[in-house]
C-alpha cells in the first residue's frame, strides 16, 4: 500500500495545534495527524499527517502560509509491509493490571493480567505511547481505590484500548468514539478480536457530538486521550456530560501544558486528582466535584 507524509515545522505550540486541526479537513482526508514538540530544547514543533492518495500540495502550502509554517515536506513511502514490520517491532506493554500486546504475542501474556489485544494499524494507541501508559494507569489506580465505572466514554478512542480496558475490567457500559473513520473502524475490529463485539459501541463523532454518546449520558468515567488544544474545548462538554463524583482520565498533555489544562477543568467544577508523568507526557485524573 503506498503512503503519502506530509511534514512541517513551526514554533508556536497554539499555532501547531490548529495546524493539525486543520489538516483534518484536508480533500483527500489524512488516515492520521500528529502534533510533536521535537525535543531537541528548541522549542520547534513538529505537524505531519498521513495519506493513502497524495496530498494537495495547494492546499498544504495555503496552510503553512496562513499558520506560519515551514513548507511542507512530501515523500512517498516505499511500499512495504508496514503491518508485518510493526508486528515485529512492538513487544507488550504492561500497565498496572493491562497488558497490550498483538495476537503474536498472546502465549506470552500472564494469566493474572487483563489482555487487550491490539494490531498494528493507522490509528493511534498500541500502547507504547507514554499517555496511553498514563491512562491505562491511571485507570489502574481508580481501580485499585475501589471505584467502579457503571458507564465509561472513550473520546478520541483511536484504536479502541482505552474502551476495551473499562470494558473488561468492569464489565459495565462502554461507548467509544473518534472523529476518524479508519479510527473507529478500527476500533470495532478489535473490540472484535477481543471478543466485545457489538457490546462495545464505536460511533465516530466529534467529542460528545453524537445523538448515541449524548442519549448515554451522564457518564461517571470518562477518559480522552487526545492533545491539550482539544481537551480545553471539550471542557465545557465534560461538565455536562459527566455526572457529579464521575471522573474524567485526560492524557495528550505536555508536561509544561499540564497547568493550563488544569486551570480550565477547575473553571468547569473539576478538582485535580492525580497528575502522573511519563516522559515528556502528562496523564490528569479529574474529579467532577
Amino acid at each position: 500500500m503506498t503512503t503519502f507524509t506530509a511534514l512541517t515545522t513551526l514554533k508556536a505550540r497554539d499555532a501547531a495545534e490548529r495546524l493539525g486541526d486543520a489538516m483534518e479537513r484536508l480533500e483527500p482526508a489524512p488516515t492520521g495527524v500528529g502534533v510533536f514538540e521535537i525535543e531537541d530544547g528548541s522549542g520547534t514543533w513538529e505537524v505531519g499527517g498521513y495519506f493513502l492518495e497524495r496530498p494537495d500540495t495547494a492546499a498544504l502550502a495555503l496552510l503553512a502560509a496562513v499558520f506560519g509554517a515551514a513548507p511542507f515536506a512530501v515523500s512517498k513511502l516505499d511500499d512495504r509491509d508496514w503491518v508485518a514490520q510493526v508486528r515485529r517491532e512492538l513487544s507488550p506493554v504492561e500497565a498496572g493490571r493491562f497488558v497490550v500486546y498483538g495476537s503474536h504475542d498472546a502465549a506470552r501474556i500472564p494469566a493474572q493480567k487483563i489482555g487487550l489485544q491490539i494490531e498494528a494499524a493507522m490509528a493511534f494507541g498500541t500502547g507504547h505511547h507514554a499517555t496511553t501508559q498514563g491512562c491505562l494507569l491511571s485507570l489502574d489506580a481508580l481501580i485499585r481505590q475501589g471505584r467502579v465505572a457503571r458507564n465509561t466514554a472513550d473520546i478520541g478512542c483511536g484504536t479502541g484500548v482505552l474502551a476495551m480496558a473499562a470494558r473488561a475490567a468492569f464489565h459495565r457500559e462502554v461507548i467509544a468514539a473518534d472523529i476518524d473513520g479508519i479510527a473507529v473502524a478500527t476500533a470495532r475490529a478489535n473490540m472484535v478480536a477481543n471478543g466485545f463485539g457489538a457490546g462495545v459501541p464505536c460511533v465516530r463523532a466529534p467529542g460528545f457530538r453524537s445523538g448515541v454518546l449524548r442519549a448515554r449520558a451522564p457518564f461517571d468515567l470518562v477518559m480522552a486521550n487526545i492533545l491539550a488544544g482539544p481537551l480545553k474545548r471539550l471542557a465545557p462538554d465534560m461538565s455536562l456530560h459527566i455526572e457529579p463524583g464521575g471522573f474524567a482520565i485526560l492524557s495528550g498533555i505536555l508536561n509544561r501544558q499540564a497547568v493550563s489544562v488544569e486551570n480550565v477543568y477547575e473553571g468547569h467544577g473539576f478538582a485535580v486528582r492525580r497528575r502522573r508523568r511519563i516522559g515528556e507526557w502528562t496523564t490528569l485524573t479529574l474529579e467532577r466535584a
